[in-house]
């Protein structure tokens, strides 16, 4: 049996909100789970942050029983420091450094005019 820590969909149309479940690889996504361990809130509040809430030591748990985490749950978990970076996050970071950097090149040539 293949263990995988994933995301599960909650929530409604266009307002997402997953849990981080560990779950068999071959159940379905919002299906049965042996455990929530945490949950993700891609949805920048106020302040423009995006919300993660991890159990650290079951996650631990999981990962040393041979639970894998999909690439998603393995970027959250690289940026909490339980994992290793992720490569996607590098490109993602470098994506939205190279168009900021960009947004701004076009506000000074405009305020130049």
């Amino acid at each position: 049996m293949v263990l995988r820590i994933r995301l599960a969909l909650h929530g409604c149309k266009n307002r997402p909100f997953y849990h981080i479940v560990v779950a068999n690889k071959k159940w379905k996504r919002d299906g049965k789970h042996f455990e929530q361990v945490g949950s993700y809130d891609p949805m920048p509040n106020e302040r423009n942050e995006k919300l993660v809430a991890l159990k650290l030591d079951r996650i631990r748990y999981w990962l040393g029983t041979g639970a894998q985490p999909t690439n998603r749950v393995a970027q959250l978990l690289g940026i909490a420091g339980i994992l290793p970076v992720h490569p996607r996050s590098y490109l993602e970071a470098t994506r939205n450094r190279e168009a900021r950097q960009e947004d701004f090149q076009e506000i000074f040539k405009n305020g130049q005019e």
